[in-house]
């Protein structure tokens, strides 16, 4: 089959791989309709995240509909239109029953090969799906594939952090960075409830969008602390979301929340210290709390949210491109090249 593989840093390449198979009685294979690029994949293409053995299949975004099933799977069959979460999970060890299924004992990540372990990605024709009963969920009947996309990582993401901030309804909230999760967060505050909706950015069209969804944007080069601290008679943010995964962004959201406030984390960080102090935390009664989403947990509340179409989820996509295109689409969405904003890939129909 034909896959985007990991040959180095800033370094993709559309070559021919091994085909999948099943090995192990709880595995699916998957024929995958479309894959996503994704924000956290640019974390090793640009070598901030490293180990990945080179020749890994990279991706972790997937719809599509199984091919092949092992002789233990339940509750799905070939044939079945499914939707991947970005880890695999077994349902069943303590992290799981208690909702944390990115912590799963037995779990792994799509696109993770390192030194020769781990599971292959899927932006590829197909893609090997341990755990599958417990892992995948089936395609709501009518939902596109685009759109079901968006449950298995950014739109579970972007909810699980405004819900790990503990918004409440009412609540003034500001998310810092407006690329894809940050715009699935905005859409998750107002989910809860939140009363108002800020959006800091310093790309245009990605403040546009966050318009577009419903929240209020603040360019990042303008002032958004004392925009902030006049809505709210001077106190500052209920809550922050932190969707960049960069010091200056948690350097910010420090200075946008009030005393008593939360800060939630799902940005990707990769530094070693925090950039604040614990006088500052102490000072401030800060809540911070950041993690891994665990995005098969989230997939079971977010999928209402997609079959509603009460968002226009899709505009989030600016690069439809076929997967032969992929380094392509790297390069678009690394450097963030034509308005990029998401970039999704599609097999050739039929692939074999």
């Amino acid at each position: 089959m034909k896959a985007l593989t990991f040959q180095g840093i800033d370094s993709v390449s559309h070559e021919t791989v091994p085909d999948p198979r099943i090995e192990d009685p709880g595995d699916v294979v998957v024929r995958v309709e479309c894959a996503g690029i994704c924000g956290s994949d640019l974390h090793v293409y640009h070598g901030r995240e490293t180990g990945l053995d080179l020749g890994t299949v990279m991706g972790h975004e997937f719809v599509g509909e199984i091919a092949e099933t092992g002789a233990e799977v339940r509750g799905i069959v070939a044939g079945d239109r499914v939707v991947s979460p970005f880890t695999t999970s077994c349902g069943r060890c303590f992290y799981c029953k208690r909702g944390l299924t990115a912590r799963c004992t037995a779990g792994q990540l799509f696109g993770w090969v390192e030194g020769g372990g781990g599971l292959h990605g899927c932006q590829a024709d197909y893609v090997r799906v341990p755990l599958a009963g417990s892992t995948l969920v089936k395609v709501p009947e009518g939902v596109a594939a685009e759109q079901a996309l968006f449950a298995g990582d950014i739109l579970s993401t972007g909810y699980f952090c405004a819900d790990l901030a503990g918004i409440e309804p009412g609540s003034v909230v500001v998310v810092l960075g407006c690329g894809p999760v940050g715009l699935m967060a905005a859409i998750g505050a107002q989910e809860l409830n939140a009363g108002r909706v800020f959006a800091v950015d310093a790309v245009a069209e990605r403040l546009e969008l966050a318009k577009r969804f419903g929240a209020e944007p603040l360019e990042l080069a303008g002032d958004p602390v004392a925009v902030v601290h006049e809505a709210t008679e001077g106190r500052g943010a209920d809550a922050v979301l932190e969707v960049v995964g960069s010091p200056e962004a948690t350097r910010l959201a420090v200075d946008l929340v009030r005393p008593g406030g939360s800060i939630a984390a799902a940005g990707v960080h990769t530094e070693k210290q925090f950039a604040f102090s614990p006088v500052e935390a102490y000072d401030k009664n800060l809540t911070y709390r950041a993690g891994r989403c665990p995005a098969r947990h989230y997939m079971e509340r977010v999928l209402p949210i997609v079959e509603a179409a009460r968002y226009d989820l899709a505009a989030v996509i600016s690069h439809r491109l076929p997967l032969a295109e992929g380094a392509r689409g790297y390069d678009i969405f690394a450097r963030k090249l034509d308005g990029c904003t998401k970039v999704i890939l599609t097999p050739p129909p039929g692939s074999p």
